[in-house]
């Protein structure tokens, strides 16, 4: 097990990373010799961001985001796609053509693996962006259902050496889809317990970086929980054999893995998946495994600090994806339940804050030749002072240990400024059948109601645009 880092080691470690945070990315003015953020990454000028954007693709993109952004529409396709309305045939049939025809296109690269292929190949050719595969399954129950999961992810792997090269950035993997649902609380429960109690014994634990700091949420484990049976124990060595499955391949393509997080009551496990996998294939500078931080959570700086050190002491390099967050309902609620206040930050500027705190942290071990990040986000002004910093910093155009990051059909703007200004740019790709992709569907479904401001940008601009194209074919 990795040695945990004393309190006020942490704590000073964390200040420090704060105060030079602040520079630059916490808000601070620059210098009269640094460039303003807005001439770093510019979103003004509609026609250089949306040249590569068909007129019809405009028109189209236009109306799913104006559909998007009315939350009197989210509120009633949430409703119309509830598991009780699905369970009639003739009612899922209408249901999963209509989302298909709508939400599902926008957001989302195809059903199969060959239109996630051709979706990215456009994207990359037509607009220089890149594209994280997502082999869009969530959640198995049992052994047989990991089983066809890990098939579906390595024909997804092996599918991405047939794209154009360097146009596939990323890989994504969720562990729920590789390891049952159940069985990863089971584990997130007794790491928990372990943390409270260090002198409690986990025997199939395998080498991991820190997972909690003295502010993560323990609520979900009350109780000392059972130790794993013998047909658990075999399970979790069955999960974790698939893991390193996909993290060989990866290493063999040379496409890096990223994991994404889950809500608090799974994201223990997640993480002890994740870092004993990147201490076993994570060399020679080289991240093939990257974590996930939500920076909506009030521990996230701090196990982002103590998991990246560790790392280092270990002479491991980490990547992280950095996001803000997608289950912010749930988590409140899961809080709420038990009596315990959520473990989400208490207002929208502290997770900006958060956000910008651990991209800056990110962001200078990027220069200083350790580590790698993905900065994952929809929010303008991260963008904008991310890119400023990474300037600042001296990292090159084009450096493979930096990249920015939107999900398909969202923050197209973004997308194009940040690729116009040199960086390298991916979108997150889902894919899979319509009724498989639900889930994702309604997250972004409910995080839209986070996201208005942004997507009323992308509005404003593809208008704009799209009246510009229109007056040019008057006579």
């Amino acid at each position: 097990m990795a040695r945990r880092l004393p309190t006020t080691t942490l704590r000073l470690f964390s200040q420090r990373r704060l105060n030079t945070a602040s520079s630059v990315l916490a808000g601070s003015h620059p210098s009269r010799h640094e460039p303003a953020a807005s001439t770093i990454v510019d979103l003004d000028d509609h026609r250089k961001l949306f040249a590569s954007v068909s007129t019809s693709k405009l028109v189209r993109s236009l109306i799913n985001l104006g559909l998007a952004s009315n939350e009197t529409f989210v509120d009633f396709g949430m409703w119309v796609m509830n598991p009780r309305l699905m369970e009639t045939a003739l009612v899922r049939d209408v249901i999963l053509k209509t989302v298909k025809h709508t939400t599902f296109e926008h957001f989302c690269a195809g059903e199969t693996t060959e239109e996630a292929g051709e979706c990215l190949r456009k994207i990359h050719e037509q607009a220089g962006l890149r594209g994280m595969l997502a082999y869009a399954v969530e959640h198995a129950s049992d052994n047989d259902g990991c089983d066809r999961n890990l098939e579906g992810f390595i024909r997804s792997f092996e599918f991405s050496k047939s794209l154009p090269p360097s146009s596939v950035s990323f890989v994504i993997a969720k562990i729920t889809a590789i390891c049952p649902i159940g069985l990863l609380r089971r584990v997130s429960d007794l790491l928990r317990w372990q943390y409270k109690d260090p002198s409690f014994t986990l025997p199939w634990k395998h080498n991991t970086l820190p997972i909690f700091t003295n502010t993560s949420p323990l609520y979900h484990t009350l109780r000392k929980p059972e130790p794993l049976t013998p047909q658990e124990e075999q399970d979790l060595e069955s999960a974790h054999r698939r893991l390193q499955v996909l993290c060989q391949k990866c290493v063999d393509l040379n496409v890096p893995l990223t994991i994404d997080a889950e809500d608090t009551s799974l994201q223990p496990a997640i993480d002890y998946f994740t870092y004993s996998s990147a201490i076993l294939h994570n060399r020679d500078g080289n991240a093939i495994v990257y974590g996930t931080i939500q920076a909506y959570l009030k521990d996230s700086k701090e196990r982002l600090f103590m998991a990246s050190r560790t790392a280092e002491n270990l002479g491991i390099p980490m990547g992280f994806k950095l996001v803000r967050g997608a289950y912010m309902s749930s988590e409140t609620r899961a809080a709420s339940e038990l009596g315990y206040d959520s473990p989400i930050h208490d207002g929208i500027e502290e997770t900006h804050s958060c956000y910008n705190e651990c991209a800056s942290f990110m962001l200078e071990r990027i220069a200083n030749g350790s580590d790698a990040v993905v900065l994952a986000t929809h929010n303008l002004q991260s963008g904008k002072l991310a890119a400023l910093k990474a300037r600042n910093l001296g990292i090159q155009k084009g450096n493979p240990k930096l990249e920015f990051a939107q999900l398909y059909g969202m923050s197209e703007a973004l997308s194009f400024g940040l690729r116009n200004a040199g960086f390298q740019v991916s979108k997150y790709l889902p894919y899979g059948p319509v009724d498989m992709v639900m889930p994702y569907l309604l997250r972004r479904a409910e995080e839209n109601r986070g996201l208005l401001s942004t997507s009323n940008i992308d509005r404003v601009l593809m208008g704009k645009e799209l009246k510009r194209r229109l007056k040019s074919l008057q006579w």
